[in-house]
């Protein structure tokens, strides 16, 4: 027998994740840009952490997601040493497709917001089919 999630897949789980922008995650850093202030990359990919933050405790065993769609607008800059803070929140199941909204915040201000999707996968099936040894 599987073992349950802790709760169902239903819209309206949330996740917050923060990032202190370091040099590492600048336009420049990140092939993106030559400025130095947070990459557009490293948005998405904080924007991204929260929504598999939102869903991680409550998919099946054996389950996870993957990205499949993002749309994102990186709004504002924000220089090194300011911290963001990406959140998500899942607006639509539909089968194993969700849907996200996400905002990232800087001091108030928004810095991105947009919409991510991502389908729900048998992990082992993915990689096997990916072609990643074991």
């Amino acid at each position: 027998m599987q073992e349950q999630p802790d709760h169902a897949l239903t819209p309206g789980l949330t996740a917050r994740v923060e990032l202190t922008v370091t040099d590492a995650d600048t336009a420049e850093a990140v092939g993106s840009g030559d400025v130095p202030v947070l990459g557009t990359p490293r948005v998405l990919a904080l924007a991204e952490a929260a929504t598999v933050a939102a869903t991680a405790r409550h998919l099946p065993v054996g389950t996870t997601t993957v990205g499949t769609r993002v749309e994102l607008a990186h709004r504002a800059a924000t220089p090194v040493g300011r911290t963001v803070v990406a959140q998500a929140q899942l607006t639509t199941v539909d089968r194993r497709r969700l849907t996200f909204e996400v905002t990232v915040t800087e001091g108030g201000q928004t810095v991105a917001e947009g919409r991510v999707e991502r389908v729900m996968v048998d992990r082992h099936t993915f990689v096997e089919r990916a072609g990643v040894p074991s």
